[in-house]
């Protein structure tokens, strides 16, 4: 057995991020690819989505360089590679390439077993995604994102986030960088509250569930009247995305699970999959994606992007409301 790579080893041959919490996955790779550019600003990443690992290419993948920079190679869903793909791979284990550092992303579990023994046998450096389904987990997972910020959180506060959003990770992160970069001062369960529950929330969410569902009058309506009585345009942009990405990855869901697996696959409340399946009428894959742009352009606009805030909401509102009667083929 090789000897194995310190767990804070970036530049170790082989990184195996193993679980099925696609943030936790997402951050592993990340961290790679970021220690790797540090060490050589010219690094070429190569990100295989699943399926893209043919059998036969790995040697071509990892051919050093004409220029010697330095090669990550990320395999996206290594569990579900052909048994061809999984022996050439295996071999490479056995005698990797110098400057080339390769990432396994493997779900964990019985299938592709053998490609996961056999890197663990190899000294991999491994990375646990695991999904965080304690309730103690999540809670440790959001003062750890206010804690990687540089700030802290009251446990009342951490708490309150994850009544106010459930338990996806992205979004608790993404809610975490915003009451960050938003809110200056001690972040309590009043400043949680503040953007994410009570009136306040309920109207940006109204938003949302109006323009989701196409209906962009009654949208711009709530809008304006959220803007009126003081409810943080960041707050509408993050209820915006939340919308819209709730149907992204309801839609992309496998669509045999039971009602109560699927919830919990998805971090969502039941009630609330029950709501996202009726908004996703008339969406296509197209219209959630120039969706999540609007919303995004309309978020940098509100945060200092454009001098005219409210016109870069009701703008992305109307946006959202089109693309959800986008085509003729819904998900």
């Amino acid at each position: 057995m090789a000897r194995k790579s310190a767990p804070d080893d970036l530049l170790a041959p082989l990184t195996l991020a193993v679980g099925q919490e696609e943030l936790l996955l997402d951050r592993a790779v990340a961290q790679v690819v970021a220690a790797a550019r540090a060490a050589d600003p010219d690094t070429d990443v190569r990100d295989l989505a699943p399926g893209a690992l043919q059998p036969g290419s790995l040697a071509e993948l990892t051919t050093p360089s004409l220029f010697a920079e330095r090669k990550v190679i990320v395999v996206r869903a290594a569990q579900d590679l052909a048994a061809d793909s999984v022996k050439e791979l295996k071999a490479y284990l056995a005698a990797p390439a110098d400057e080339v550092i390769v990432v396994l992303v493997h779900a964990g579990g019985a299938k592709g077993k053998g490609l996961l023994d056999a890197a663990r046998k190899a000294g991999a450096r491994e990375v646990q995604c695991a999904k965080l389904t304690k309730a103690g987990e999540r809670v440790a997972f959001v003062r750890g994102e206010f804690k990687a910020l540089g700030r802290s959180a009251s446990p009342e506060a951490c708490q309150a986030l994850l009544d106010a959003l459930g338990g996806d990770l992205r979004e608790l992160a993404a809610a975490a960088s915003q009451l960050t970069a938003d809110v200056e001062g001690p972040i309590d369960e009043r400043v949680v509250a503040r953007y994410y529950s009570g009136r306040a929330e309920a109207t940006g969410f109204e938003v949302a569930d109006l323009a989701v569902t196409g209906r962009a009058a009654d949208a711009l309506e709530r809008l304006r009247w959220a803007l009126a009585v003081g409810q943080p345009p960041t707050g509408i942009t993050y209820a915006l995305a939340s919308g819209v990405r709730s149907i992204g990855r309801l839609a992309t869901a496998d669509r045999s699970m039971r009602a109560a697996d699927l919830a919990r696959e998805l971090g969502m409340p039941p009630w609330k999959v029950d709501r996202v399946r009726q908004q996703m009428r008339g969406w296509t894959g197209d219209g959630v994606a120039v969706a999540l742009t609007a919303i995004a352009q309309a978020d940098a606009a509100v945060k200092g992007g454009s001098d005219d805030p409210a016109y870069a909401l009701e703008r992305a509102v109307v946006t959202v409301a089109r693309a959800a009667r986008s085509g003729a083929r819904p998900y």
